[in-house]
C-alpha cells in the first residue's frame, strides 16, 4: 500500500501518510489514488472538484462548512506549512463540538480527510502557502456557513503568538451556540 492512514482526535477525520519515493533526482508520491481511498479512508466517496489557494504567513481561511450540499475535503500543501483544523458540527455526534488540528507542509505530504459535516479551516505558518483540496460536492455560496475561528466554546488551540489575517466573512463567523449545525 502506497499510504498509511491514521484516525484522529475525531475518528472520522483521517491523517492520511503517503509513501514518499525520493533519491538525489527529487521525490515521486501518489497524491491519491481511488482504490487506496475506498478500502482505507472512506468507501462510496466521489471527488468533483479541485481547489487550490495560495495565502501569506498569519492568513486564517475557515471555519467554513455548507449547511445544504456538505462538502468532504481531502486538503493537502504543496508549498509551506499551515496547521488544518476539523470541527465537528454534527449535533448527533458523541463528538460534537469538538476539534481536531495537525500541521501539513509541503515537507511531510501529509494530507488530511474532513468528511462532510464539519467545518474547516487553517492558518499559515510559513512565509506562504499553496493548499490544494478536493471536495464532494460543489461550492454553493448560499449554503456556506462559517463558525467562529477562536470561539472559545470550541477552543481550537491555534499554534500562532499573532493576530491573524482574516477575510470579513470568516470574521463574522458565528459561534457555535449561534452556528446552523448538521442534525
Amino acid at each position: 500500500m502506497s499510504i498509511q492512514v491514521t484516525p484522529t482526535a475525531l475518528s472520522d477525520v483521517k491523517l492520511i501518510e503517503p509513501k514518499v519515493f525520493g533519491d538525489a533526482r527529487g521525490f515521486f508520491f501518489e497524491s491519491f489514488n481511488a482504490r487506496e481511498f475506498e478500502t482505507q479512508v472512506q468507501p462510496g466517496v466521489e471527488f468533483v472538484q479541485d481547489n487550490h489557494s495560495r495565502s501569506v504567513k498569519g492568513v486564517l481561511r475557515g471555519m467554513h462548512y455548507q449547511i445544504e450540499h456538505a462538502q468532504g475535503k481531502l486538503v493537502r500543501v504543496v508549498e509551506g506549512a499551515v496547521f488544518d483544523v476539523a470541527v465537528d458540527m454534527r449535533r448527533s455526534s458523541p463528538t460534537f463540538g469538538k476539534w481536531t488540528g495537525v500541521e501539513l507542509s509541503a515537507d511531510n505530504h501529509k494530507q488530511l480527510w474532513i468528511p462532510p459535516g464539519f467545518a474547516h479551516g487553517f492558518v499559515v505558518l510559513s512565509d506562504a502557502a499553496q493548499f490544494q483540496y478536493k471536495t464532494t460536492d460543489f461550492w454553493y455560496p448560499e449554503y456556506e456557513r462559517c463558525l467562529l475561528w477562536d470561539d472559545p466554546a470550541v477552543g481550537v488551540a491555534w499554534p500562532i503568538d499573532f493576530e491573524p489575517t482574516l477575510a470579513a466573512k470568516d470574521a463574522a463567523g458565528k459561534s457555535l451556540s449561534e452556528a446552523e449545525c448538521y442534525d
